[in-house]
């Protein structure tokens, strides 16, 4: 029998995997909080409007977000924890408890891109990396954000065409050399 691991991931963490169109793998699943997709929502508003991201990839990154398959809670069981972790910790807000109450109800470990979040969570809940989400990738595929890492490939844009380039190039003698 196939153990799931469950990970709780946060609005910064899920736009993240999105942008850098990370497969998770089969053999985890996501939980978070209600509030997820409308704070997600509402982070690439600001983005936008501070002239990060155009407002056509926002939403078609929202599109994206919606498809990932997670499991919401905003149960009341949850939501008293959230507000218990808050108190507790002298916060003005339960937005964040509501992920570490998740975690600590529903999940093995909360997966966040934010440092904040991880600061303030580091001694209440575990915390895994956003790796251990993801579908090992075989070398040759590219991420989200057309960047290369090391055996790789990266897309040259040229005039109405895209033409894949190694990360690693051959000199005229075959050696190989960084590009």
């Amino acid at each position: 029998m196939q153990v799931v691991a469950r990970y709780v991931i946060d609005a910064s963490t899920l736009l993240h995997l999105v942008a850098e169109d990370v497969q998770v793998s089969p053999e985890h699943q996501i939980v978070a909080p209600n509030m997820i997709r409308s704070q997600a929502l509402s982070l690439l508003l600001e983005a936008v409007t501070r002239g990060d991201l155009t407002e056509e990839v926002a939403l078609q990154r929202h599109e994206r977000l919606t498809t990932l398959k997670m499991r919401l809670l905003g149960d009341r069981v949850s939501r008293r924890a959230a507000w218990k972790i808050a108190r507790e910790q002298n916060w003005e807000s339960t937005y964040d408890a509501e992920y570490l109450a998740v975690s600590r109800l529903k999940a093995d470990a909360l997966v966040t891109v934010d440092p904040a979040l991880a600061t303030k969570a580091k001694e209440l809940v575990p915390l895994a990396p956003v790796e251990a989400l993801a579908v090992p990738r075989p070398a040759g595929t590219i991420r989200g954000d057309g960047e290369a890492g090391p055996g790789e490939l990266r897309w040259r844009r040229g005039p109405g065409r895209r033409a894949p380039t190694s990360s690693t190039s051959c000199g005229s003698d075959g050696s190989e050399g960084s590009s």
